[in-house]
C-alpha cells in the first residue's frame, strides 16, 4: 500500500485515506474491541459500506495514521463539524491495530490533527467526546491538552449498562507551538 505523508510527526504522518484499505477498516469496524470505544458498536459495516464511508470521508478533513518507520495503517482520524463562523469543529480518532495501541501513536496523530485544524484550517476550538469508561482515550487527550468541558450522564448504553459521555475541548492558546513546517516565500 502507497501512503502519501500530508502532516508527519516523529513516528506517525497523516496520510490521505486510501479505498484500498477498505477491507482492514471493514475488519477494525466490526471487531468490538475497536467499537466499543466508538459510535460503531452497533453498526453493521459491511464492504461495500465502509467503501462508500471512505469516499465521503476523502472529501472531508480524515486522514489515515500511518506508522512512518514501517509505512502501516494504524487507524483513522479526522476533523468535522466544521463551524467556519464560530472557528469550532470536532474531532474523532481510533487507532484499529490492536497491537500499536498504548504507543503514544494516538496521542502524536491527535497532536498533529490539532495543529493542521489550528494552524492551516484557522480553527479557535477543538471539542470531541468520549465515553467515561475510555480512560486510556481520555488520558490521550488530556496529554494533549484537552480539558473536561462536560459530562452527558448516562449518555450512551453499551454492555448492557449506560455510561456517561465525556466532552472535552482544546482552545488554540491551549494547544502550543505548531509543528508543521515553516511557510517560506520565493
Amino acid at each position: 500500500m502507497k501512503y502519501f505523508p500530508k502532516i508527519v510527526g516523529d513516528g506517525v504522518y497523516l496520510s490521505p485515506i486510501s479505498l484500498d484499505d477498505a477491507e482492514r477498516y471493514t475488519a477494525w469496524l466490526n471487531d468490538f474491541s475497536v467499537t466499543s470505544f466508538l459510535t460503531l458498536a452497533s453498526v453493521q459495516i459491511t464492504l461495500h459500506g465502509e467503501r462508500d464511508g471512505l469516499v465521503a470521508l476523502s472529501k472531508e478533513h480524515s486522514y489515515a495514521i500511518v506508522e512512518k518507520q514501517k509505512d502501516e495503517l494504524l487507524g483513522n482520524c479526522g476533523i468535522f463539524a466544521i463551524d467556519s463562523v464560530h472557528r469550532s469543529a470536532e474531532v474523532g480518532i481510533f487507532i484499529g491495530a490492536k497491537e500499536k495501541r498504548g504507543l503514544g501513536f494516538g496521542t502524536e496523530a491527535l497532536r498533529l490533527l490539532c495543529d493542521y485544524g489550528f494552524n492551516v484550517l484557522g480553527l479557535r476550538s477543538i471539542r470531541l467526546r468520549t465515553y467515561a469508561f475510555n480512560e486510556r482515550a481520555a488520558a490521550c487527550y488530556r496529554k494533549v491538552g484537552f480539558k473536561d468541558a462536560g459530562r452527558l450522564r448516562e449518555a450512551h448504553f453499551y454492555g448492557g449498562k449506560y455510561h456517561d459521555v465525556l466532552l472535552m475541548d482544546l482552545l488554540v492558546e491551549d494547544f502550543g507551538p505548531s509543528c508543521l513546517p515553516p511557510a517560506s516565500c520565493s
